[in-house]
């Protein structure tokens, strides 16, 4: 009888266990499903990661919870092994202290969504490409040439996020210092006015002039763009502008034996 006690009262407690596991599980994906994580405005690829930890994170206290359970019942005294396994546990926290510092860092990258796979990031100046993985110990970035970077997560700092909000393009166009101004400043708002990319967000503007020397006027043209893409929307804009110029003749980025080919 008293076997059968022992018997019933574990599977008691495996039973017990199973349905706590199953409903954390339930209620972490009802509070991380897409439609919480919109009404939250948190982003998805977050909201997985954070879930998946939640639940891994349940799973792992339920499971040593339940052999100390176990282990209770077959009269086992816990405090000596609860004694032995806080030694243990101090022992490992001082001798892998880097350790602990990159999976606790990871684990608040994650949290805080400082940056996801996919985004494009810049750490420490040093370091800048698109995420490619993101652990509780490390994280990948490659570059846009291929080189691939492993970072300790407790060795990532400054991080620059160029993926969360839309780009700048700047574009410096310099024409001759003896070139009428005004003709020169209504060829740029042109070429700005009919400017066209799939990846920007507004129309391009002329600033006016940004320096003057000598031999030279810069004007000033920028243009809103998505994020990550104001490299390329700069290198259209300065074809057009260029474009713009050959059209109107000048003598700058169009010579003379240019036109007459293009003429005859």
């Amino acid at each position: 009888m008293s076997v059968l006690k022992v018997v019933l009262r574990i599977l008691v407690i495996l039973i017990v266990s199973r349905i706590i596991r199953i409903v954390i599980n339930r209620v972490v994906d009802n509070f991380m499903n897409p439609k919480a994580s919109k009404r939250l405005k948190l982003r998805t690829r977050r909201v997985q990661t954070v879930g998946k930890l939640l639940k891994n994170t349940a799973t792992y206290i339920i499971n040593f919870i339940v052999l100390l359970l176990v282990l209770n019942e077959f009269n086992i005294n816990l405090a000596p092994l609860l004694a032995g396994a806080g030694v243990i546990g101090l022992a490992i926290g001082f001798g892998a202290q880097s350790l602990v510092k990159d999976v606790i860092t990871g684990f608040f990258v994650i949290l805080e969504d400082h940056f996801s796979v996919g985004d494009v990031i810049e750490v420490g100046g040093k370091f800048k490409g698109t995420v490619e993985m993101i652990g509780l110990r490390a994280t990948r970035i490659r570059s846009w040439t291929g080189e691939v970077f492993i970072l300790p997560n407790g060795n990532i700092s400054d991080v620059t996020n160029y993926s969360v909000n839309n780009a700048l393009a700047v574009v410096d166009v310099s024409v001759a210092a003896t070139e009428n101004l005004d003709h020169m400043a209504e060829i740029v708002k042109s070429a700005a006015a009919k400017f066209e990319d799939t990846n920007i967000v507004g129309r391009a503007e002329f600033l006016g002039i940004q320096s003057v020397t000598a031999s030279d006027v810069i004007l000033r043209l920028t243009v809103l763009c998505r994020p990550n893409t104001q490299s390329t929307v700069s290198r259209h804009l300065n074809a057009e502008v260029k474009k713009a110029f050959e059209a109107a003749g000048n003598p700058r980025y169009y010579s003379i034996e240019a036109m007459e080919r293009a003429g005859s």
